[in-house]
């Protein structure tokens, strides 16, 4: 296939950026959206120009790292993928595809399609953690009784990898998917009682001194998730919400 593409170009943070147009030829359709951002890369790097810096580490749909906004979509015109899932049988022969960075004020563009998304990690130092004994009479967690529902739900929530993909379609930048998804991992299993009434108030005041919006019930942010984790988490870290201030 022979593409064009319009890809966002930044400098650094400070910089002002700018969409640039590049061609790019002998696309196969059974390479991934990344394989055929690296042979873009080499194509410039050859040409002693710089490359489009973007993010990725495992290319398997497990890190989240590799957000880009392609043609108005969060990972791409597909569903239940990430970036590095797409693949270029997606596309056709001469299309012209746009791509982004995820925009929010809570993630700074780093340079090209690279943002900072260090504001998950903050949210989840604010309050996703249990408290273990390691007296030595730590209690295997096979042994605690919790229902199969209870286990399904916590485990759907827990899929969650961070992407961001959540923020990047919503139209007020919410981060209440990730965030609800985090809270209930741990508000549905017995090990998670501890510091609930903690986790769920610092990580959502964690989540406002960020920057992030609110919720509108839009559902963008369902759809868009590579992960298809559920708005039924942000109800549950409403209600987590709601008891822990009474």
């Amino acid at each position: 296939m022979k593409l064009k593409l319009k890809i966002w170009r930044q400098k650094n943070a400070s910089a002002k950026g700018q969409m640039v147009d590049y061609d790019v030829s002998d696309i196969s359709e059974h390479m991934s959206f990344l394989e055929m951002m690296d042979v873009l890369n080499e194509q410039l790097i050859s040409k002693g120009e710089d490359p489009i810096a973007f993010d990725h580490d495992c290319r398997e749909g497990i890190c989240g790292m590799c957000s880009m906004y392609i043609n108005g979509e969060a990972h791409g015109p597909d569903r239940g993928i990430t970036t590095c899932q797409l693949h270029m049988r997606m596309f056709k022969d001469g299309d012209t595809i746009t791509i982004e960075p995820f925009r929010a004020a809570a993630f700074p563009v780093i340079k090209d399609l690279v943002v900072d998304r260090s504001a998950f990690d903050r949210i989840q130092q604010a309050g996703g953690y249990i408290s273990v004994n390691t007296s030595g009479n730590t209690q295997d967690a096979n042994t605690i009784p919790i229902s199969k529902h209870a286990a399904d739900e916590a485990m759907d929530a827990a899929t969650c990898i961070g992407c961001g993909a959540c923020v990047a379609t919503c139209k007020n930048s919410s981060a209440m998917l990730f965030v609800g998804a985090k809270v209930s991992q741990y508000a549905l299993l017995p090990q998670g009682q501890i510091e609930a009434v903690d986790r769920v108030k610092n990580m959502v005041a964690q989540m406002d001194l960020e920057g992030f919006g609110n919720c509108t019930n839009t559902g963008a942010c369902e759809i868009e998730c590579p992960k298809g984790i559920s708005l039924d988490t942000i109800a549950r870290m409403n209600r987590e919400l709601m008891k822990a201030h009474i």
